[in-house]
């Protein structure tokens, strides 16, 4: 491979708990034969599939450096959820010789690439209503993990505020619900909203239903989401209901704590693997049954970010506004 000018790429990364996504970045262009998916089990930690990256890319010395962790970023360190890694400012700029650093949350680069996603990669399931360019936006991401994060275009620029709202308590709104935060409680000591809202919580909802009805059965996620494409599992459609009014509830939920009249965006695989049954489903009306305040919930629009390398983009975008 020919060797590429030093210092005129940045090198991006999305660190998801099963996947590692890599790539360089032209400014705010990622550049697509660049992109590459490593298997997360195979690698000891992260700087190791930086090594191997950059290596592939004949070791191209990058201008900047930014990674989305999905987990909490705190001082300039970032840590894994659901994996055993953690990723320092230090071992990125040694891992790159990048001049310019920067780790962000996995929502945060979903949040910076606001913006910059083509309309093609969204897809609306309630239409956004007008409001000013300065209106609050919210990600919601459902994949390995569950997580928010709020975008604000402030005076000095974009802001994207951390969370951990996948690790709330479940909502409960009935009977059935107190007896799935019940049995969902046994795995991690408290119901998480993350726990039934996930691609493993999915799979814990499947096997609750079948303790329900006194039997014992399990499915992979995906297999569970093949099952309602055709129809050949009705427990795997309860699933998938159960699974969307609890993302309208709590979606609904983060709507009326963030106030995102610029509209809310979910994200993750598990959010694109629900989108074709979102509507059917009744996410629309499960997100705005707030009692009195249902009419109030018809300022906030829903789409799902269906582009697999958001969080790449908004890693670029993040490097260009730090100069």
């Amino acid at each position: 491979m020919p060797a590429r000018p030093a210092d005129t790429y940045s090198l991006v990364a999305d660190i998801g708990g099963t996947n590692t996504r890599v790539a360089l970045a032209d400014g705010l262009t990622l550049l697509p034969e660049t992109v590459k998916r490593y298997r997360n089990k195979n690698y000891p930690g992260l700087e190791t599939v930086l090594t191997e990256f950059l290596d592939s890319e004949g070791g191209v010395d990058c201008s900047g450096a930014c990674v989305a962790v999905a987990g909490p970023v705190r001082d300039g360190v970032g840590e894994l959820t659901n994996l055993d890694w953690r990723m320092d400012k230090d071992t990125l700029a040694r891992a790159t010789r990048a001049e310019t650093v920067a780790i962000l949350n996995d929502l945060q680069a979903q949040g910076h690439a606001l913006g910059y996603l083509s309309a093609e990669n969204l897809r609306v399931v309630i239409p956004t209503p007008d409001h000013s360019p300065q209106a609050v936006k919210l990600v919601v991401g459902v994949g390995t993990g569950f997580n928010a994060a709020a975008v604000y275009e402030a005076g000095q620029g974009r802001l994207v505020t951390p969370s951990e709202a996948g690790h709330s308590t479940m909502p409960v709104r009935s009977e059935a619900d107190l007896r799935l935060s019940q049995y969902v409680e046994t795995f991690h000591g408290i119901p998480g909203v993350e726990d039934v809202l996930s691609g493993r919580g999915l799979e814990r909802i499947y096997r609750w239903l079948a303790k329900e009805d006194g039997e014992t059965a399990e499915k992979l996620a995906a297999d569970i989401m093949a099952a309602v494409a055709d129809g050949s599992d009705p427990r795997a459609s309860a699933a998938a209901e159960v699974f969307v009014r609890l993302l309208g509830i709590v979606t609904g939920n983060l709507a009326l704590i963030y106030l995102p009249f610029g509209g809310v965006y979910l994200s993750g695989g598990v959010s694109r693997a629900f989108a074709p049954y979102l509507e059917a489903l009744r996410f629309d009306d499960w997100f705005r049954d707030k009692g009195r305040f249902a009419g109030f919930m018809q300022n906030f629009g829903v789409s799902v970010i269906e582009d697999d390398f958001a969080a790449l983009t908004g890693c670029a975008s993040h490097l260009a506004a730090l100069g």
